[in-house]
């Protein structure tokens, strides 16, 4: 099977590498001239930069994945366990002082003593609110993140029917009211609430069903890849070339080819028929209007070019792909589907070099405002606008990592969110142009807030390197949708089986994967993506992860044939 996947990001290498490994014959064609997508890397003045995901999470996701490609992720990934995971940095109370800063350890017992410490019986609190955290979390890894919702019936399993009430109630409330009932000292609610914005969404937002991210932060250590996210990049890369792929970059595709389908006998084999011109429900495959031949491109010499393809894989964002490469009556998700979405934040990235070393700040920092609300109205809420102050993540992976700076001084990424809209600008990271002097303005501002909360007061004169990416060069460099830094936000009909699908219901023969699809945004996600893909074209409905079962079939066959 002649296989073509658009985009060589984290969705498309995995993709490429389970294909690939399954004996199609993949080739990937990448527009820009180097890989990884949003999980990029620059290096100037021998500091090396990651330009995207910084936080390793759900760790089950990247052993699933290495599993099927017959590996161990530890045999494959330096991890390092953080302590303290991370640090809270929250507003001070006047101009004369700095932040109070809260540690927050690596382990659950830890982590309860510290919410004792802030607020008694928040740690007793903590280990019911974690206990939920995990069932929640077991049961999305089981149910919702590895299914197709191909067949909705592989919902109805015993210990899921027993945990709808808990469910129900989960996505009837919203994640802030969820931890503003249990606790009441406004760091903790904040470290509660913040991994909405992994999410793509806010803590008002964001289904109280999505507190089992607390699991991943708080019962685990939080842990990072020696070498930066760039070095899953070159793993995957690596994966997917020992599997038998090409990656071609430098190639712009311009339209995805197909074939019509005779206006009758359109299969259609789900047996819930009447849903099936419904984009809303995207697991629900409609009746197939053409289905793909090529994809026509421009390689790196300019030259146009054509390759078939039995299927096609688009790991690029879905708007794009939809709406620039398919015409509009093939489009599953057209133009008036995304008037109805939400996108998630865009962000300034800020890369700055320091000289002499910052031990005020660890590899982890979260700098939030005390009106935070205040701060996710101006991200989502109409008319949009830039937070004064805004919240802040800061990444000091050289505190972890010796290779990421020269010696003595020190790798800062530090990421701020904002709304998407191109019309905010570019930064001079990707360009080779000065950034929009909006984006240098509110630059200025942030290495200031850091400095003045942390309490760095020489930081913007010890910065030898300053580079930025804005929400314009997310749309440019990825054609990202508004200029968002990671795909539509996860609000409840946003989520799961209402997400965007993996399959085209158009076209047989096209899927997707990555952040703007099923199961939604971050690298574990786009991990899980390439298996859904994997899935689709199986022909597998099962919900839970593949390598388990995997697993229980080589040990079935080797107990059947030492029988």
């Amino acid at each position: 099977m002649r296989t073509l996947i658009i985009g060589a990001g984290i969705a498309g290498l995995a993709t490429a590498a389970l294909l690939a490994r399954e004996g199609q014959d993949v080739t990937v064609l990448e527009q820009r001239t180097v890989i990884g997508g949003r999980a990029g890397s620059t290096s100037e003045g021998g500091f090396r930069f990651d330009t995207g995901p910084s936080w390793y999470l759900m760790p089950r996701a990247y052993e699933n994945f290495y599993g099927l490609l017959g590996h161990e992720v530890e045999n494959r990934l330096d991890l390092v366990d953080l302590d303290p995971g991370y640090a809270v940095f929250s507003e001070p109370l006047s101009a004369e002082t700095t932040a109070q800063r809260v540690d927050v350890p690596a382990g659950e017992p830890a982590v309860r003593r510290l919410f004792e410490s802030l607020e008694p019986g928040a740690g007793a609190a903590l280990k019911t609110y974690l206990e939920s955290a995990r069932r929640a979390h077991d049961l999305a890894e089981q149910y919702f993140l590895y299914n197709t919702y191909a067949h909705p019936t592989n919902l109805a399993k015993r210990d899921l029917l027993r945990a709808v009430p808990a469910l129900t109630g989960q996505l009837a409330t919203t994640l802030s009211r969820h931890v503003e009932t249990r606790f009441k000292h406004p760091i903790l609610r904040q470290i509660l609430g913040y991994p909405a914005v992994f999410l793509g969404t806010r803590p008002t937002a964001a289904p109280a069903l999505y507190h089992l991210m607390s699991a991943l932060d708080l019962d685990e250590p939080v842990r990072y890849p020696r070498g930066g996210f760039y070095s899953i990049v070159s793993d995957l890369h690596d994966l997917a070339l020992e599997a038998g792929a090409r990656i071609e970059t430098g190639a712009r595709v311009r339209a995805i080819g197909t074939r019509a389908w005779p206006a009758k006998g359109r299969p259609c084999s789900h047996p819930l028929r009447r849903l099936r011109n419904r984009p809303a429900l995207p697991g629900l495959p409609s009746r197939y209007r053409a289905s793909v031949t090529h994809l026509d491109y421009i390689d790196a010499t300019g030259a146009e070019r054509t390759l078939p393809a039995d299927t096609i894989v688009s790991a690029a964002d879905l708007h794009h792909t939809e709406t620039a490469l398919l015409p509009p009556d093939l489009q599953t998700y057209p133009e008036s589907w995304w008037d109805r979405c939400q996108s998630g934040p865009g962000a300034l990235l800020l890369l700055l070099g320091v000289r002499g070393e910052l031990p005020q700040l660890p590899h982890h920092s979260l700098f939030f405002t005390r009106d935070w609300d205040a701060n996710f109205s101006a991200i989502f809420d109409s008319p949009r606008r830039v937070p004064e102050p805004p919240s802040i993540y800061v990444c000091k992976p050289s505190a972890t990592d010796a290779d990421v700076a020269p010696p003595g001084c020190e790798n800062l990424f530090v990421l701020v969110p904002l709304p998407a809209q191109t019309e905010l600008g570019h930064g001079d990271a990707y360009t080779g142009t000065p950034a929009s002097a909006r984006l240098e303005t509110l630059g200025d501002a942030v290495i200031q807030q850091i400095a003045h909360w942390s309490g760095i007061p020489d930081l913007a004169s010890r910065i030898v390197v300053r580079r930025s990416i804005g929400p314009a060069d997310f749309a440019d460099q990825y054609n990202s949708w508004q200029g968002g830094m990671l795909g539509p936000s996860h609000t409840l009909r946003q989520s799961a089986f209402l997400r965007a699908g993996n399959a085209s219901q158009r076209v047989q023969g096209l899927y997707y994967a990555g952040s703007s699809v099923a199961p939604g945004v971050g690298v574990p996600m786009c991990l899980i993506s390439a298996e859904l893909v994997l899935k689709h074209m199986q022909r597998d409905s099962s919900p839970g992860p593949l390598y388990p079962q995997y697993v229980q079939r080589a040990l079935d066959r080797f107990v059947g044939g030492a029988a």
